[in-house]
């Protein structure tokens, strides 16, 4: 179910990710460098049965690797340290993240080829597409 989304993703168009990481409580550099960033996401699948979300920009490069239903430990490229939970929903890798009382979601989709991950955090809805690499 997980192999729709591995290729090579890059970001074309973001629309509310200053307010989602506002909300998110990233501070005021990291949102600037954030919002400056046009990642490139690397999604595949190890012989171990791991999923790799790396995530290259000229800023930074991160890396989270997991299984799906598995809560593991996630250090976010803001630098927040995370119990993070991936899971499969209605054709959506859904990203859940928890940290100091507070939880956020980011549900990834392929919708007419393109990947579009939508960030959720309280009221603000954070949407990011991104275009498979040739």
């Amino acid at each position: 179910m997980v192999e729709q989304f591995v290729g090579n993703w890059t970001l074309v168009n973001s629309d509310k990710f200053d307010d989602y990481m506002k909300a998110v409580g990233v501070n005021f550099a990291t949102r600037q460098m954030g919002i400056l960033a046009k990642p490139n996401v690397v999604i595949s699948v190890g012989d171990d049965g791991f999923i790799t979300l790396k995530s290259v920009t000229t800023f930074k490069t991160t890396e989270f690797k997991f299984k799906l239903n598995e809560e593991c430990d996630e250090d976010t490229p803001d630098g927040r340290a995370t119990k993070t939970t991936m899971t499969i929903e209605d054709g959506k890798l859904v990203q859940k993240q928890a940290w100091d009382g507070k939880t956020t979601r980011i549900e990834r989709e392929i919708q007419d080829g393109k990947l579009i991950a939508k960030c959720y955090m309280d009221d603000v809805v954070a949407v990011r597409t991104y275009e498979k690499a040739a």
